[in-house]
């Protein structure tokens, strides 16, 4: 008799590591890290963090929504006129809400086959361009988009430097290159700390 073992799929987001983003001199915003890291067959990459923002949020929530209008979808914290970017509680519920509605939607069979969920939680690109993406007006494919994010973040910008700097030495020594610096192929350097589990209650 042969067993044949199914490990069970796990999906697990933290929402994380709040930051005041100046957008000009009167405008500032908060925009939190978005940690993944599953074995679920659904995603393309195992291990990734982008950083987003409430109006990201707010836009994902509605495009989820016209594609599933038969499920209810749950709230996103609601946008208060009191919030309080320099409120640490104000910005730590907000966080906690933002990560409720990601760990009820990653639940749903539906609105993970919606490429938007995985553009979103998996790249940079804007909300235009995830939707140019979603409809096949870029030249990339949405995998195309969530693997050269990946490529792009693998290493710091300054270890990319440093690499041209010792193509320029030839006889620079082995110790110096920083090939051994860069993350394994499946996490992505951008502040995500390896493992998560001792992040949140």
């Amino acid at each position: 008799l042969i067993f044949i073992m199914h490990l069970q799929e796990f999906v697990t987001v933290l929402v994380r590591d709040p930051r005041i983003q100046k957008e000009d001199s009167w405008h500032s915003y908060i925009d939190y890290e978005i940690f993944i890291h599953t074995n679920s067959i659904c995603f393309t990459r195992k291990t990734s963090c982008v950083r987003r923002r409430y109006r990201e949020f707010l836009w994902l929530r509605q495009r989820l929504q016209s594609n599933a209008v038969l499920i209810q979808l749950p709230e996103l914290p609601s946008k208060t006129p009191f919030f309080n970017m320099n409120n640490p509680n104000h910005v730590d519920h907000r966080r906690k809400g933002l990560q409720d509605f990601l760990e009820k939607i990653l639940q749903d069979a539906l609105l993970l086959s919606d490429s938007r969920l995985h553009l979103f939680l998996q790249t940079q690109l804007s909300p235009e361009d995830m939707e140019a993406c979603v409809s096949g007006q870029t030249k990339y494919s949405v995998a195309d988009a969530i693997h050269s994010f990946a490529s792009l973040n693998r290493r710091f910008p300054i270890e990319d430097e440093e690499r041209k700097k010792e193509k320029n030495y030839a006889d620079s020594d082995s110790e110096s290159s920083s090939s051994g610096l860069g993350p394994s192929d499946d996490s992505i350097s951008c502040g995500c700390k390896a493992s998560p589990a001792s992040e949140e209650s």
